[in-house]
């Protein structure tokens, strides 16, 4: 690759060009973003995942740009019209924009209203017109008569011209360039209901009469409004003013003179800006908006994943897990340490059957049998009612009763990979393991399921399906290598996302296992069918061998370090396992003597760090919760409650809370603290207990407005405005429908 592009991109990202060529270089060999950024600290430089991500990303982009650059000349060149002038444009142009601009005039279009005026031999009577000197127009058009053509009069003459100047205007590169500038920088999304579709475009209602400028639109607006516009409730245009428009093409275009040429060159402009320049530059601007909030959207998506993903774990215990409900009754399951299924039933302790004295004897004994440390309990249907009965029945006090977030859980029960785990069970068996092992270990659960059905996302099926696909899949690699995967208990779907894996290396890793039983060290990973030298390079650092041989298996240490960290032991007269368990003989290793040509000190750092908390969890650890008793549904919240609840979605105008009464809440972005906030994110994150003051209960429409505020019923402070924004309200203010989508779009609708 061009070292001029490694130059663009440290410049953009604030980094060496020396970081972006070696992190490049890795990447091009096959290693993945984990593995470089903890393991290749000394070629990044320390890059962390973000960065290396962006290299690679942004590497991609100029490689995408340079594909179409070589498509462009080789398309020009067929046609005999490059230039040594336009071949230099061509090849110092920086955006796809720019390029396509270049492009436009030798591009191969249908007929137009110019091509047919060429034809028609009108394109010396355009070039007359457009020098815009002074001549006579009605004499030199008439020359230009020809029946045979189809130029039947001067005036069909002139039209034609008039066609061709239109499309040389709208193929003027630099215009073209500030046009572009315009629509970004004074576009204004105006949205409208269409006449007729008010009662069925209800949900839009904030939409019905909106102007909003197309710069500051947030994410979830702009997606809002397309939604709509697609549904065909809404109509959307993404225009400046019409005016603005055609005085900067008459400024780039016309002399200082005026004459008849001058007029019929006005004419031309107005005919370009609304057939051929509008509709473009509204149609790159829609795109450009749309990509923005694109990745706003997903930016929100992946963050609220990763904190689902790395939710603190109960851990190996012995699990009873209930799927609650009321006419078919709770399907139980226990699951040992390992989530294994050792036993499922129904019981009905609910309405209408009420079989409360059989239900409570079962869970007993199952509790008494597997001796079961914790009850998990899906936050559905009938969840609260369970809940109750279940804390009821006089469990020992030791066992652990909480709620777990079920989301997406039925989509499990029904996916091959439930049906290959459990062929012989049916849906609900399956649904009721889902939520055991959630609580055991989210990660591990949650990474079988599509990360868009766990429903952390906001219109995730309104944006880009393969920026979102690559963003979401990063973050669970992300997470799953970030937090280490034991070998010899890790499901295929775990396995899948170990950097340098993937599907077919993790299905051989578990047949392996079933085969050969459980692996004994690291270093028989290698004898897995097809797992070569490079994929063990990039996995083994992030795959854990508890109770090995060597107890750096079980750590975080790369095997390529193996031999470097029994020297640090040999040189202090120690062993492995005392070098692990001392702080004092670590602090006695003098790091420096063990820098070389490819260990520095940062991996050094990283490896006496690991060797302090070898294999430890990095997710925090596990506190029960419990929502208010007597608040089971919505009709028991009262304005002015102040309730636990737990941040289940966060989106760019506020956070949905669970406060167990089957309908999350939401606290607005306004309700998120006593100081102003940007972005929710600065204060929240999902699956965090928080406590909220109720505001607002609507019944029928099932909203419920919620504040985290100390005081949210205190006195508002009188904001300063100036007498001219006093004496007019902005119609782009925020809208009623972001405290609508507060509870107008309630989560279910985002999906």
């Amino acid at each position: 690759m061009d070292i001029n592009y490694y130059i663009k991109i440290a410049e953009e990202l604030g980094v060496k060009v020396k970081q972006v060529t070696d992190t490049a270089e890795l990447l091009d060999g096959g290693a993945t973003v984990p593995f470089i950024s903890r393991y290749r600290k000394e070629a990044t430089g320390s890059l962390d995942e973000v960065q290396v991500a962006a290299i690679r990303d942004r590497v991609q982009q100029l490689r995408d740009l340079d594909k179409r650059r070589e498509a462009i000349l080789k398309s020009i060149q067929e046609q005999q019209k490059l230039t040594p002038e336009l071949e230099e444009k061509i090849n110092a142009a920086e955006t796809m924009a720019i390029l396509e601009d270049l492009y436009l005039p030798y591009k191969p279009k249908r007929r137009t209203k110019a091509t047919i005026a060429r034809e028609r031999g009108l394109e010396p009577l355009a070039e007359i017109i457009f020098s815009q000197e002074s001549f006579d127009l009605d004499e030199e058009a008439s020359k230009y008569v020809n029946s045979e053509l189809e130029v039947n009069t001067a005036e069909d003459a002139l039209q034609g011209a008039r066609d061709i100047i239109a499309e040389w205007i709208n193929e003027n590169v630099e215009l073209r360039k500030k046009m572009r500038e315009l629509f970004i920088e004074r576009g204004q999304f105006v949205s409208k209901v269409i006449p007729g579709k008010e009662n069925e475009a209800i949900k839009y209602k904030d939409y019905f009469d909106w102007t909003e400028p197309v710069k500051t639109a947030p994410s979830h607006r702009v997606l809002a409004m397309r939604r709509g516009e697609k549904e065909l409730f809404l109509m959307l245009d993404s225009c400046p003013d019409e005016i603005d428009a055609i005085a900067l093409i008459e400024k780039e275009v016309l002399k200082d003179t005026s004459n008849l040429a001058v007029s019929q060159v006005q004419m031309a402009i107005k005919d370009c800006y609304k057939r051929l320049l509008k509709p473009s530059m509204e149609t790159e601007v829609r795109l450009y908006s749309k990509k923005r909030a694109d990745e706003e959207a997903i930016r929100v998506f992946t963050e609220n994943l990763r904190q689902l993903l790395l939710s603190a774990p109960l851990g190996e215990k012995s699990v009873l897990a209930i799927d609650p409900g009321f006419r078919t009754g709770c399907k139980t399951v226990c699951l040992g340490p390992q989530g294994q299924l050792l036993s499922f039933d129904a019981i009905y302790p609910n309405e209408p059957q009420k079989k409360t004295a059989e239900a409570a004897a079962k869970i007993k004994h199952l509790v008494d049998t597997h001796q079961v440390e914790a009850i998990a309990i899906g936050n559905g249907t009938a969840s609260r009612e369970t809940e109750s009965f279940v804390k009821s029945i006089g469990l020992p006090k030791n066992v652990i009763v909480t709620m777990v977030n079920e989301s997406g859980a039925s989509i499990y029960s029904a996916s091959d990979v439930a049906r290959e785990e459990f062929p012989d069970h049916d849906l609900t068996v399956r649904g009721a393991v889902s939520i055991g092992r959630r609580l055991m270990d989210p990660l591990a659960e949650l990474v079988k399921l599509d990360p868009k059905s766990i429903g952390v996302g906001q219109y995730q099926h309104d944006v880009d399906q393969s920026s979102l696909k690559n963003s979401l899949d990063d973050t669970v690699m992300s997470c799953v290598n970030g937090v280490g995967v034991e070998v010899n208990t890790a499901s295929k779907q775990l396995l899948t996302y170990v950097s340098g894996l993937g599907p077919v290396l993790a299905q051989n890793i578990v047949n392996y296992r079933n085969e050969n039983g459980p692996f004994k060290s690291r270093d028989e990973i290698k004898k897995v069918p097809r797992l070569g030298d490079k994929a063990f390079e990039q996995a083994a650092g992030f795959l854990r061998i508890r109770n090995a041989g060597n107890p750096l298996d079980a750590s975080a240490v790369h095997p390529e370090r193996y031999a470097l960290v029994e020297r640090m032991a040999k040189d202090l007269g120690a062993s492995l396992v005392d070098l692990m368990t001392s702080e004092e003989l670590r602090s006695k290793v003098i790091l420096k003597n063990y820098v070389s040509e490819t260990v520095g000190l940062p991996t050094l750092q990283d490896i006496i760090e690991e060797l302090s908390k070898p294999g430890r969890d990095p997710r925090e650890s596990f506190e029960v919760f419990n929502f208010q008793e007597g608040v089971n549904e919505i009709s028991d919240l009262k304005v002015g409650m102040k309730l636990p609840g737990i941040i289940t979605n966060i989106t760019k105008f506020g956070a949905f809370v669970d406060l167990g009464v089957h309908q999350d809440g939401l606290v607005h972005l306004s309700q998120l603290a006593d100081k102003f906030i940007n972005d929710p994110a600065e204060v929240v994150s999902v699956n965090q207990k928080v406590e909220v003051t109720v505001m607002e209960v609507d019944i029928p429409r099932k909203r419920i407005g919620l504040s985290m505020k100390s005081d949210p019923f205190g006195a508002k402070p009188k904001a300063k405005r100036s007498d001219k924004a006093s004496e007019s309200k902005s119609k782009s203010k925020e809208p009623e429908g972001d405290l609508a989508a507060k509870l107008a779009m309630l989560q279910n609708k985002f999906r």
